[in-house]
């Protein structure tokens, strides 16, 4: 026979001040969890929306990141005439591109963070899945550039009308563009001849873009310039350059986040057991009492877990309530592959709130299995006796 839940219920109320100082505890952990959940949903999502599966990006041999990949006008010259690049105008869809780092002072960091420049051609920006939701794009052969909505957001110098310092001067801010999430909301783009001009680098940029007619031809394009010996070139598919940044940029964030957690788990479940232990303590002549009416030891034994599994879970719905002013707060990040910032939203969805509760839970199980395997193995008449 099982002891009611409602049994339970009433006693986590009665011990009212008790039961939300401990769900208190357990909600402070379960709530640095969601919040490095969070950090990196949100930044996965900025890279999973970045890159087309049908864009395939050109760097030099070896490379691994635009900012230290070189490549010459020589080599995009032939590159852009392999088969399989789709085009438009009679012109191949193919964006030469050269790509630095400038520093940009924010509220957060008024000695300035480094913020991705990408010098490209209006047809690299056509390329791109991307609105003006301010402005307009830049004219070539002008200094004027487009920022990110994330950027424009968390970087005063960098606002529509405004003057922008790097290279050989001041650049204007003509407009403002929406990366749909991706990775574009936290980057710069100016004219491609006009920066490289700039950085003294006329005849080298960084990389190519190019875009194949399918997904078929966008494998045979990626094999056969790998292949050619004349180009020297590492050749990877967008979505593929964006997915090993994403692991770059998000491990560290999980190591520190999860070795917090895991220190405060501990205290956590202590505290649990601490309450559940005082719990038994107390209610020694009510365990006596359920021995007499007829509940045997595994039905109180699974009646004081799932007591404590109710305070795990009142901590993690406290947690859950405490972290969802963070959704969709704009924050940045350090990219290891880009030595820029990449800014992005804070992300809790529903699926880091389902894994935040079932933390909880467990750290409801671990704290309170022990108290409850005391409680369940009390001798009737010893029960009786405890005042």
């Amino acid at each position: 026979m099982a002891i009611p839940i409602s049994y339970n219920i009433r006693n986590l109320i009665v011990r009212k001040t008790t039961t939300l100082m401990t769900g208190a505890g357990i909600a402070m952990t379960v709530a640095v969890l969601l919040a490095v959940l969070g950090l990196v949903s949100g930044l996965q999502s900025a890279f999973e929306s970045s890159g087309d599966p049908l864009h395939v990006l050109v760097l030099r041999k070896g490379g691994n990141a635009e900012l230290t990949s070189l490549l010459t006008q020589e080599q995009f010259q032939i590159v852009k005439n392999f088969n399989g690049i789709a085009s438009k105008n009679g012109q191949p869809m193919a964006s030469l591109e050269i790509v630095t780092v400038i520093n940009l002072p924010s509220v957060e960091n008024p000695e300035g963070s480094n913020v991705t420049l990408r010098g490209l051609s209006r047809r690299g920006v056509e390329m791109r899945n991307l609105s003006m939701i301010a402005g307009r794009p830049f004219n070539e052969g002008q200094r004027e550039v487009m920022v990110g909505k994330s950027v424009a957001k968390r970087y005063p110098n960098a606002q529509l009308g405004k003057q922008l310092r790097f290279g050989r001067g001041l650049w204007t801010v003509v407009g403002v563009m929406d990366g749909h999430g991706s990775s574009i909301d936290s980057e710069i783009f100016a004219d491609g001849p006009q920066v490289a001009s700039d950085y003294n680098r006329p005849d080298t940029y960084s990389s190519a873009l190019l875009q194949a007619t399918d997904e078929v031809a966008a494998a045979a394009l990626t094999k056969a310039l790998e292949a050619d010996r004349r180009l020297n070139l590492t050749v990877l598919g967008e979505k593929e350059y964006y997915s090993a940044q994403t692991s770059a940029s998000s491990a560290p964030i999980k190591f520190l986040g999860f070795f917090v957690c895991i220190v405060m788990a501990v205290g956590s479940c202590f505290a649990a057991m601490n309450t559940m232990y005082a719990a038994v303590a107390r209610r020694a002549k009510e365990v006596g009492t359920l021995r007499i009416l007829g509940f045997t030891q595994g039905s109180i034994l699974v009646s004081f877990l799932l007591e404590s599994l109710l305070l795990s879970l009142l901590g993690g719905l406290i947690a859950c309530v405490v972290v969802l002013p963070l959704n969709s707060v704009t924050t940045g990040v350090g990219n290891f592959a880009t030595f820029s910032e990449t800014s992005f939203n804070i992300h809790i969805g529903p699926e880091v709130m389902v894994v935040g509760v079932l933390f909880s839970l467990i750290l409801g199980a671990v704290g309170g299995l022990l108290p409850a395997r005391q409680a369940a193995k009390k001798e009737i008449l010893t029960a009786l006796r405890e005042v």
